[in-house]
């Protein structure tokens, strides 16, 4: 499988309706200096809030603006890729199978691929583990890194979990819908808050809980060709990845510990004149 190399358009319809949405969550990026600026790269980051995920756009804008020339691409499931003009104006700007055939021809093109490794088990994530980074074991971006020997660039969110109350996963509910074998899902989320309620699957309002999101220093271990079979190695690195993970959304949340306040702070500065003291009500 081959992909087309995508290098960002900066007239794509999807480019300012994303710049619309992100600033609802108020982001604010860090790091991107980590980034190489050209040449291939793997960068992980851990999923959040279902369907509403704010941190992919946030790091996928980000990537682009660190290497305007260069291409750029994201993972997406099929469902999306599959779904009438949706999948054809992602894949125009640069959305790609969540697969490891199509990240691998990717950064073979020399782009940047951006993946997260805890799909849709993470982003369905209850809120009380909000604070915590679960790839649920999946290795295989440690594989592919070791098989094309690039830098792996860990992208870490904060905040988006917060902006919406997922109460289960719904793993008993997957399992009797048989959506493993309809979707490749193991999930069927149970949410509360407005406008349904209690409710399965269907999108709620998201609260403006501001995202971080931080680029960090590539891998010790990702910058050189290695054994992806050697499974010792592969547990090792992992462990490692994950530890790394979450010792900085540690450090954000504990800078940020309440994303919707934050943002809604944020949203009251910006208001015009007199309007913008109300943030030092909060």
């Amino acid at each position: 499988m081959s992909t087309t190399t995508q290098v960002p358009d900066p007239n794509h319809p999807l480019l300012p309706l994303a710049r619309a949405y992100t600033s609802y969550f108020t982001p604010k990026v860090s790091g991107l200096e980590n980034l190489p600026a050209s040449g291939p790269a793997l960068v992980i980051g851990n999923h959040s809030s279902i369907y509403w995920a704010p941190e992919v756009w946030i790091t996928f804008m980000a990537m682009m603006e660190r290497r305007p020339t260069e291409p750029t691409f994201g993972v997406a499931h099929e469902i999306l890729l599959r779904a009438p003009f949706l999948g054809d104006s992602l894949r125009q700007f640069g959305v790609i199978p969540a697969s490891q055939e199509a990240a691998a021809a990717g950064l073979k093109d020399g782009g940047a691929v951006m993946v997260y490794p805890g799909g849709d088990w993470e982003a369905c994530r209850p809120w009380t583990e909000r604070g915590k980074i679960d790839f649920a074991g999946r290795k295989g971006f440690i594989r592919l890194a070791l098989k094309l020997g690039v830098p792996v660039i860990p992208a870490v969110a904060n905040g988006g979990h917060d902006s919406i109350f997922i109460l289960s996963r719904g793993e008993r509910t997957a399992k009797l819908l048989q959506l493993d074998k309809l979707f490749r899902a193991k999930v069927f989320p149970y949410t509360v808050g407005l406008p349904f309620g209690v409710a399965p699957v269907i999108p709620q309002i998201p609260l403006p809980a501001t995202v971080d999101v931080s680029f960090l220093p590539p891998l010790d271990w990702s910058t050189e060709p290695g054994d992806p079979e050697d499974t010792a190695a592969v547990a090792a690195h992992y462990e490692s990845t994950v530890r790394t993970m979450q010792t900085e959304l540690d450090r954000l949340r504990a800078e940020t510990p309440n994303p919707v306040s934050a943002g809604i702070k944020n949203h009251l500065a910006a208001l015009p004149g007199p309007l913008s003291g109300l943030a030092n009500l909060l």
